[in-house]
């Protein structure tokens, strides 16, 4: 699956993104406008899109002067399908957060980074989640959850899932010598905790009494 074309589940050409975009966005778009948003087909195809489209009437054309403005039909009867397989990006990092939240020692954050988070996702691309275990969590308990989590997500998707687990004192200890955190901070999309928590465990400077000199 691609989160940044969710309808290429079904649909994988200039259609199914067209489609994403207004429904999501419900706004109406010019063909300029939607071209300047996808950049994996042309105006012209585009346009004949948007002409198939309003002639199945799950789009709208409306004539704004001498161009025409397009927005998605939510009456139509494909609508609230459309719609769902828009919002799959969203429903997954519901699903997540719900999952997460079930879990007897839950994360104390937890957030999709990588492809996922800045939209390069492809169907071969892995599922990258970062999971800050508490320390106190037991290790069985865990590993297992994690090891249940990352299987039901790729029944969910179909991509394969790699969780990078982190525990609380590591990330309070040596978190901001650590790229990939830095990253999850800037573009990771959370599912469990708060982005000030994290932010707050990168700004800590290191504590020198625990690292003596020789």
């Amino acid at each position: 699956m691609e989160l940044s074309r969710p309808l290429s589940t079904v649909t994988p050409t200039l259609d199914g993104d067209v489609l994403a975009v207004l429904a999501r966005s419900g706004a109406e778009f010019t063909t300029g406008q939607l071209h300047r948003i996808l950049t994996n087909g042309s105006q012209e195809g585009i346009r004949k899109v948007l002409q198939r489209l309003v002639g199945q009437g799950v789009v709208l054309a409306v004539r704004v002067g001498n161009a025409y403005g397009y927005r998605f039909n939510r009456d139509h009867l494909a609508a609230e399908y459309i719609l769902g397989l828009a919002r799959l990006p969203e429903n997954l990092l519901k699903r997540l957060e719900d999952r997460l939240g079930s879990w007897a020692s839950a994360p104390v954050y937890a957030a999709v980074f990588g492809s996922a988070a800045t939209g390069s996702m492809t169907s071969t691309s892995d599922l990258d989640i970062l999971l800050v275990r508490p320390d106190d969590a037991d290790d069985v308990a865990w590993e297992t959850q994690v090891d249940d989590l990352a299987a039901e997500v790729t029944r969910w998707i179909g991509n394969e899932v790699r969780p990078l687990v982190f525990t609380e004192t590591e990330v309070a200890d040596r978190g901001r010598d650590e790229p990939v955190l830095r990253d999850v901070l800037a573009d990771g999309l959370i599912v469990a905790g708060k982005r000030s928590w994290l932010n707050g465990q990168l700004r800590k400077k290191p504590d020198r009494r625990a690292y003596p000199s020789m």
